[in-house]
């Protein structure tokens, strides 16, 4: 049997202020389909959305729905009423608030029959199970849920709209964005809960996880046209790159065939006997087409400066902490150090104090007890979104960094702003004109500015597209200092750290895992063990054995990073001699002119390869060592 279409988008053209959006282009969505739509910011996403739901209208073509259809999205204000979390949610069912309203007033035996059959139909005693269970999932425990929406901040409240949106099972759930006010555990369980949905799902996300996770189509929107993908985000990104390559062969058979006819053309038109083939060909010509290019629009890199020295270990030594806030202790009894080559990612829900922590280290929020030793000298940059308030919002990129360094010639500021991965189109718009992720950018290229030794970032992509995501990730993998990351990207966590603290029971402590296993954890076990994870490995030792051992594994570490860098650099060096020595090998006349020039020349071109051979070996032999000490020393942890 054939799938019903939820979603048939035909032919749709739209432009708003001018500017076209889409272009006659299509879209299907079956009833149980999970579709990704992605693109880049400003490509239309959004407003693919409202037209879907009719607040805005199509120029032309048109968009079916299914009849009747219950269409569910997050609303974009988050509650702030007096009643209760679990109320709120339950009272996003309209039709199970009206009936149980009824209820209350019916008299007529038949009608109250009507109203307990159709409650039971829609599963109302089980309502509350089920709200009570999505709020639990969103990082709400029994207590939390009891509370008024109004006792929340506005991210804890947009958690609770996205519960009541689930809660009511729309048969079309639209997600915008839905991770970017989720801790990692929430986004886990929604990734788990979007898969499981027995309904339609479009889901505009940045989060490569999720979209391989989470649904079976990507819907790519670019060049003013949807093209559907199947499988995740992983595939997509595949596939697409293989039908760039087969483009680019394409156009370049076109460009040798529309040479070869302008070639005829220009050398037989003037001639009787070949006139009739010259101007079949002057049609062949105007018949062709030109193949569109898919455009590769990668965005500019992010670069984050290094530290002007090393500081000596630890850059950041905790004993005995408490952290809070006035007379609630957040955290408690942190012993721990930081060293200058970590690279730690926090984990551990919400309101546990990883951000506690964060200030913590940063300078930012001072110890009730205990006492903590900074490296001298040590540079921290902190990024965390709030910050992005600060900015101010009339002036531009360009004067945001004059005003670091006003005594800096204009060019030399333009170049630092185009570090930050902003083009020349950009670095002049006032901050309020900057798109979010644009905005993020300028941030972290201010806090990063001075070469910082530790670099901590909270929650730093939620404004990023997946491309810039990934400019982060290779500057985060370029820098040279330390660094702290707390984020729901778990994409961006496995891509930069080689160690996991969770954030739980008051603590801080080494999680030996990996974050599949963490994954597998938190969508398994019970929510009210979910704050309490504990490692039967790190029991094993004292925190003093732990501490030397990890130590000692950190001093091999530094010396091991140098001579593979060293090696890679020699590598570079004898490819390099071996490209010039091919350019005069490839002289017709070197052999003929200059036998023994020519015999030097090959006999230093196969020395150069015995030398790759010898370092790429010891490259091996290094990197093999680096690897075994860093999982032992993650394996160890800190304390």
């Amino acid at each position: 049997m054939q799938k019903a279409h939820m979603l048939h988008i035909n032919d749709l053209t739209y432009r708003i202020a001018g500017r076209t959006l889409f272009d006659a282009t299509n879209l299907i969505v079956p009833a149980t389909g999970k579709v990704g739509l992605v693109g880049r910011n400003g490509s239309g996403k959004s407003t693919l959305f409202k037209l879907i739901t009719g607040d805005l209208a199509p120029e032309s073509g048109s968009i079916k729905l299914s009849r009747g259809l219950k269409i569910g999205q997050v609303a974009q204000e988050a509650p702030g009423t007096e009643i209760s979390l679990l109320d709120f949610v339950l009272a996003a069912d309209l039709e199970r608030t009206a009936l149980l309203s009824e209820a209350e007033t019916a008299t007529d035996p038949n009608r109250i029959a009507e109203i307990q059959l159709r409650l039971t139909d829609i599963g109302s005693h089980s309502a509350e199970a089920r709200a009570g269970a999505i709020l639990d999932g969103l990082g709400f425990d029994n207590v939390a849920q009891k509370k008024s929406c109004s006792s929340f901040s506005g991210g804890w409240r947009m958690r609770v709209a996205l519960a009541a949106v689930l809660f009511t099972e729309p048969d079309l759930l639209m997600l915008d964005e839905p991770t970017n006010y989720l801790d990692l555990e929430g986004t886990l369980w929604l990734e788990n809960y979007i898969a499981r949905y027995n309904r339609a799902v479009i889901i505009i996300s940045h989060d490569r996880d999720l979209l391989n996770k989470a649904v079976g189509q990507i819907a790519h929107l670019d060049q003013l046209k949807i093209t559907l993908y199947r499988g995740g985000y992983d595939q997509f990104e595949k596939l697409r790159l293989e039908k760039m390559v087969l483009q680019q062969k394409h156009i370049k058979k076109q460009e040798e065939r529309r040479k070869h006819l302008e070639s005829f053309i220009i050398r037989f038109k003037a001639k009787a006997s070949k006139a009739k083939q010259a101007q079949s060909r002057v049609k062949a010509l105007q018949r062709m087409s030109p193949i569109t290019a898919l455009v590769d629009d990668r965005m500019l890199p992010i670069h984050f400066n290094n530290p002007a020295r090393q500081a000596a270990p630890p850059i950041i030594k905790l004993e005995n902490v408490q952290a809070g806030y006035g007379d609630n202790v957040v955290l408690k009894n942190l012993t721990m150090r930081v060293d200058p080559d970590d690279r730690i990612a926090l984990l551990g829900a919400n309101g546990n104090g990883k951000s506690t922590f964060a200030k913590l280290i940063s300078r930012r929020l001072e110890p009730m007890d205990g006492s903590i030793t900074w490296s001298d000298k040590l540079q921290i940059a902190y990024f965390a979104q709030h910050q992005l308030d600060e900015l101010n919002p009339a002036e531009s990129a360009v004067a945001h960094i004059r005003d670091h360094y006003p005594d800096e010639p204009e060019n030399k500021i333009r170049a630092r702003v185009s570090r930050m991965g902003l083009g020349t189109e950009k670095m002049d718009t006032p901050v309020r004109d900057l798109s979010g992720g644009e905005k993020a950018r300028l941030l972290l290229g201010i806090v990063t500015q001075k070469g910082p030794h530790l670099l901590i970032l909270d929650e730093p992509t939620n404004h990023l597209d997946i491309d810039s995501r990934e400019a982060l990730i290779e500057a985060i993998n370029a820098y040279e200092g330390a660094v702290l990351l707390i984020s729901h990207d778990r994409h961006l966590v496995e891509a930069c750290v080689d160690r996991l603290w969770i954030v739980a029971d008051g603590g801080v402590r080494p999680y030996d895992d990996d974050l599949e296993a963490y994954r597998k954890y938190i969508l398994t076990a019970g929510k009210a063990n979910k704050n309490s994870v504990s490692n039967s490995s790190s029991t094993k030792k004292s925190g003093q054995d732990r501490r030397r051992l990890a130590a000692e594994k950190r001093s091999l570490l530094a010396p091991l990073r140098k001579k593979i860098k060293s090696c890679e650099q020699d590598m570079e060096k004898q490819r390099k001699l071996i490209a010039r020595l091919d350019v005069d090998l490839a002289k017709p006349a070197l052999f003929a002119d200059d036998p023994d020039e020519g015999t030097r020349l090959s006999k230093k071109r196969a020395d150069a390869l015995k030398a790759i051979d010898k370092i790429e070996e010891l490259w091996l032999e290094f990197s093999e060592e680096y690897e075994i000490a860093t999982t032992e020393k993650n394996q160890s942890g800190t304390g």
